[in-house]
């Protein structure tokens, strides 16, 4: 599949992302995600409201691009609807229909006749719950208790986009769950599991019951720091209290020394230059892992040297421009971007 998905990205790239909504909903199927998830999933890859209706059951759902269900019902649209399996599926979008739209409602309603025949009922499981600091604590211990979570263990949080490449997909506890940067793919994971074998992925620090919220912020960070093929993971625990910091910060108002390195970043080698420099004790050893010349390295951060207002490789200022260049990371991060369908 992956193989098929490069070629066709290269020849078609709305034949790339058809295939891509298809990878999405099987992956949601096989973890067993219920109704509304599965709404929002089809909202978020369509960027308009999802809707579903029972025939025989009355029952009528619908969900907007953020993950949020919305109150009252409304009739399917002449355009832009399927009925399938004892249901209609539709999307609520103004203009003209986008070359994908069909066949984000034909895998709805393929995953949602799925799920229907697995359970008469649809019980919520509520992941979403668990994972929010608003909710009332003794709610999340309830919901935690339904899901079969030991409160003495630790567990850690994984995020994922909805398009996210899995190699393998094993049984996880996971849900499709409303975050800051809209639906994604979110699992469970045992304290001692630090990898998914999905991509971009991040995970996030381990947790009780009551600090999952705490795993879940930095599982988000992490995501974002991914970048596929050459990160396709991104564990929090190897960058220890700095993905809390980063998970304190706002991606429009992001830490101040953010803004000056904007304009060293604009160099085609800042990125390669400055990762090499945070994973490196000198400048000769960032140089080796950059793959170029003593020299070379040294002239490109007295360049970037030039642009702040701090001596990066001075004492403290070492520690700025890599927290810096994290925190710009996140702030350009590609992880969660999904080609733009095109209209018909």
């Amino acid at each position: 599949m992956q193989e098929l998905l490069a070629r066709l990205k290269a020849l078609d790239p709305n034949a790339s992302l058809a295939l891509r909504i298809i990878a999405c909903f099987d992956e949601l199927v096989r973890g067993g995600v219920n109704i509304q998830g599965l709404l929002g999933a089809a909202a978020s890859l369509s960027g308009c409201v999802a809707g579903f209706a029972g025939h025989q059951s009355e029952r009528t759902l619908r969900v907007a691009p953020d993950g949020q269900t919305l109150k009252g019902s409304a009739a399917a649209p002449r355009e832009g609807s399927l009925e399938a399996n004892g249901m209609t599926v539709w999307l609520e979008r103004q203009g003209p229909a986008h070359v994908n739209d069909a066949m984000v409602l034909e895998r709805l309603a393929l995953a949602l006749a799925i799920r229907s025949g697995h359970q008469a009922e649809d019980p919520l499981r509520r992941l979403g719950d668990l994972l929010d600091v608003n909710v009332d604590v003794e709610h999340r211990h309830a919901t935690a208790a339904k899901l079969g979570l030991a409160p003495h263990l630790k567990y850690r949080v994984a995020t994922l986009p909805l398009f996210a490449t899995w190699k393998q997909h094993r049984d996880l506890l996971e849900d499709v769950v409303n975050t800051r940067y809209g639906p994604l793919h979110v699992c469970l994971l045992r304290a001692e599991v630090k990898h998914i074998d999905a991509s971009p992925c991040g995970i996030g620090v381990a947790a009780g019951i009551d600090d999952l919220h705490r795993s879940l912020a930095t599982a988000l960070v992490s995501l974002r720091l991914c970048a596929v093929p050459d990160v396709p993971v991104v564990v929090a625990d190897d960058y220890g209290g700095l993905i809390d910091l980063l998970a304190q910060c706002s991606v429009d108002r992001p830490l101040l020394d953010v803004e000056e390195l904007e304009g060293a970043m604009q160099h085609p080698w800042a990125v390669r230059t400055l990762d090499a420099l945070l994973r490196s004790a000198s400048i000769r050893d960032a140089s080796r892992i950059a793959g170029v010349h003593h020299s070379t390295m040294q002239a490109r951060l007295e360049t970037i040297r030039d642009l702040l207002s701090f001596d990066p490789l001075d004492g403290i200022g070492r520690t700025r421009v890599g927290l810096a260049f994290l925190a710009w990371r996140v702030r350009h991060s590609s992880a969660l971007d999904l080609p733009p369908p095109t209209s018909r």
